[in-house]
């Protein structure tokens, strides 16, 4: 699989040599656990490995109250979302890893990439106005969440305002 990779910087594209496939790994700018205590999660690993928080903020999806904070100073970032029992964020059964966010330039063609190799969708925010879909990998235990570029700009000017544009995977 090679995967050309873009970078959007302001208005600008640049388009950048395709990706071989372990670059694609790479390439991901967040990595999420789901945990029943977002305030606990986060002094546990800011005592233990000296992890910097943004404050956690209240958001609602759907039918679905959630938390979520991301540490400063990324890409890559750690991403905590405590989310209710029954969202997509379920932690009831404790915290554990969830997924790898990759920006893509188009989270319909990506998840339609990823379903064609045998990747279900596990969630989609699209139908809630998200641009955002997980998709389940057995293999390693979670899901790979591919979030459309669109929203890059808006997640620097709240989680990383002095970071610039991010890799993207182009969807074609």
């Amino acid at each position: 699989m090679n995967l050309p990779l873009n970078v959007r910087p302001g208005n600008q594209q640049t388009r950048l040599q395709p990706l071989l496939d372990h670059e694609l790994m790479t390439a991901f700018y967040h990595v999420c656990f789901v945990v029943p205590d977002i305030e606990r999660a986060m002094e546990d690993l800011g005592r233990s490995v000296g992890a910097d928080w943004s404050t956690p903020a209240a958001d609602r999806l759907g039918e679905w109250d959630f938390r979520i904070a991301f540490t400063r100073g990324g890409p890559p970032f750690i991403e905590l979302i405590e989310g209710p029992a029954g969202s997509p964020w379920d932690a009831s059964q404790g915290a554990r890893f969830d997924h790898l966010g990759y920006w893509t330039s188009s989270v319909q063609r990506g998840s339609q990439r990823l379903e064609n190799d045998g990747f279900a969708t596990d969630f989609s925010g699209c139908p809630y106005g998200r641009p955002f879909a997980y998709h389940r990998l057995d293999s390693i235990g979670g899901r790979v969440e591919l979030v459309d570029v669109t929203r890059q700009p808006s997640f620097l000017q709240k989680w990383h305002s002095d970071g610039g544009p991010m890799p993207v995977i182009d969807e074609g």
